[in-house]
């Protein structure tokens, strides 16, 4: 009765977003060598060209594992806080920051992102999405039970990996969060604050 949820960010992006650079490319295949030998059920990947370019690469190493495009896997942004919620040392910059993205239908896709992805199954079950940044927040802010705020300030390297695990018998637990570790240090942290990386 238990759920592996894979999650990782698309390989890193051309600057017009219309697909993945040669490392962006490279880091998609390293992952899916990485996860070669785990039984997926599904691979589910957002709309966007740069989720769905990835995904594909990823299934090159995964033969008969469906893949699936998801507009809950997509780039949005899960929830919008109120300046009350922030502390208010934060609260500015958050604001700010956010203040960049056009309102959306984010609530309401991250609520069905929730449904599709989380929470225990029947057996054992491992699912991988390849989904945005805000979204893989998100579901890690959920899992530990933090604010609705908190998916701010969780960044997530471009194919990088977390995994988190649902049962019946213990909370949900995040297993990894943002390991890099198949990937070579000059593929490493792209898609990451610069003030950010090590």
């Amino acid at each position: 009765m238990t759920r592996y949820l894979y999650l990782t960010r698309h390989g890193e992006a051309t600057p017009d977003e219309s697909g993945l650079t040669p490392a962006g490319r490279r880091q998609a295949a390293l992952l899916g060598e990485r996860l070669r030998d785990v039984p997926f059920s599904a691979v589910h990947h957002g709309p966007l060209p740069r989720a769905a370019q990835t995904a594909g690469l990823i299934s090159e190493h995964l033969p008969g594992v469906p893949v699936r495009v998801s507009e809950a896997a997509g780039d949005y942004v899960p929830y919008v806080p109120a300046a009350g919620e922030l502390p208010p040392e934060h609260a500015g910059r958050l604001l700010g920051f956010l203040d960049q993205f056009p309102d959306g239908d984010g609530s309401r896709l991250a609520r069905e992102a929730e449904e599709l992805f989380t929470g225990p199954v029947e057996g054992t079950r491992h699912d991988l999405v390849v989904t945005h940044n805000f979204l893989i927040g998100w579901l890690v802010r959920a899992a530990l039970d933090a604010p609705d705020w908190r998916w701010l300030g969780l960044n997530h390297g471009n194919a990088a990996l977390t995994v988190i695990r649902y049962g019946r018998d213990r909370p949900s637990s995040v297993l990894l969060y943002n390991d890099m570790g198949h990937l070579p240090a000059e593929l490493r942290w792209t898609g990451f604050p610069p003030e950010l990386r090590l």
